[in-house]
């Protein structure tokens, strides 16, 4: 079959590979979309963490926001999973230790992540394996573009209850790209008063195109009271700001990740009693985006700039970008054409 490889820092192609088979307690999905990611890009740069720390190593087959079908069961497998829409957890623990026992799968040390993490690999190819624990159902409202678009959403679902806010209040977001966008969809869709800051100039203009009324800079923030704060973006500062801005008594969601230490006062959090999460996936989220995603009660396509085959792969995700595109932040591929 077809997958796409990244074989070391800027380089990656398209290739001809093994299919995988559907081994005990596995299927064999037919990827019909996946969503390119930040940390697709990082793998592709040769920036990511994991790269530093040997748990990935090139050759790599990334791709980890995906939907398709199920078309072989292994051994043990229900086989009412043959033939059904699926998405899935990209976290795959080992199923042993306290974490998964816990249901804190997602920080298993010895965990697998679908086309990130140990070798697992990914969905940039004409088939997935995928266990069936991490299988999820996709009902018929959510489509091939919605069903790449659960696992940046479960991630958003976690930001956005993390930081606590109720219907009626007001939320700060820091970064408009994919992830900060579906927080503030979604608490927009909650009642939630959303509040944008972004850095650039094409984020700012298409989070106001999506009609959210308040984006700013980073030094144009209005004085007001902040119920709660998510961090999206990739920028070491920010924390400590949604930590300086976040009212008193309140929450601060962290999911954003910069490419170096953020500083953050300590004292700050502790005399004005906030409370500050990391978010790491989606984990613990998915169930609830694919039934928002399918609940019609936002719109989430917008995000998506263009669907390209897998041989234009390697083109985006050394940053090219085509003018006829849409302006979302999100590129999906069909690994099919």
């Amino acid at each position: 079959m077809r997958a796409f490889v990244i074989s070391g820092p800027g380089q990656g192609e398209v290739r001809d590979v093994e299919p995988p088979r559907a081994e005990p307690g596995l299927v064999v999905v037919e990827v019909d979309r996946v969503g390119l990611c930040g940390t697709d890009e990082e793998l592709f740069s040769g920036g990511m963490s994991y790269l530093e720390t040997a748990e990935a190593a090139y050759p790599v087959r990334p791709g980890h926001e995906w939907a398709g079908r199920v078309v072989e069961v292994g051994e043990g497998v229900d086989a009412s999973w043959m033939d059904a829409r699926v998405t899935g957890d990209t976290m795959l623990g080992d199923g042993t230790c306290h974490l998964c026992r816990s249901g804190r799968q997602h920080l298993c040390e010895n965990r697998y992540e679908i086309g990130l993490r140990r070798g697992w690999p990914g969905a940039l190819a004409e088939r997935l394996p995928v266990p069936e624990r991490a299988l999820l159902r996709l009902p018929d409202a959510v489509d091939p573009q919605l069903g790449a678009l659960v696992e940046p959403s479960g991630n958003a679902v976690r930001a956005l209850r993390a930081a606590g806010v109720r219907p009626g209040e007001r939320l700060l977001v820091f970064g408009p790209g994919t992830i900060g966008l579906l927080v503030a969809l979604f608490a927009r869709a909650d009642g939630v008063e959303v509040h944008l800051v972004g850095r650039g100039e094409r984020s700012r203009g298409f989070a106001t195109s999506l009609g959210f009324e308040h984006v700013w800079t980073d030094d144009t923030i209005p004085d007001l009271r902040y119920d709660g704060a998510v961090d999206a973006s990739s920028a070491p500062q920010l924390p400590a700001r949604a930590i300086e801005l976040v009212d008193p008594g309140r929450r601060v969601s962290l999911i954003g990740i910069a490419g170096e230490p953020s500083p953050a006062d300590t004292q700050g959090i502790i005399f004005r009693e906030l409370t500050v999460m990391g978010v790491l996936s989606a984990s613990g989220g998915l169930e609830e985006a694919i039934e928002r995603l399918a609940s019609g009660s936002l719109d989430a396509r917008p995000l998506v700039a263009a669907t390209v085959g897998l041989d234009e792969v390697a083109g985006v995700l050394g940053g090219r970008r085509d003018p006829a595109w849409g302006p979302g932040p999100k590129v999906h591929v069909d690994p099919r054409r």
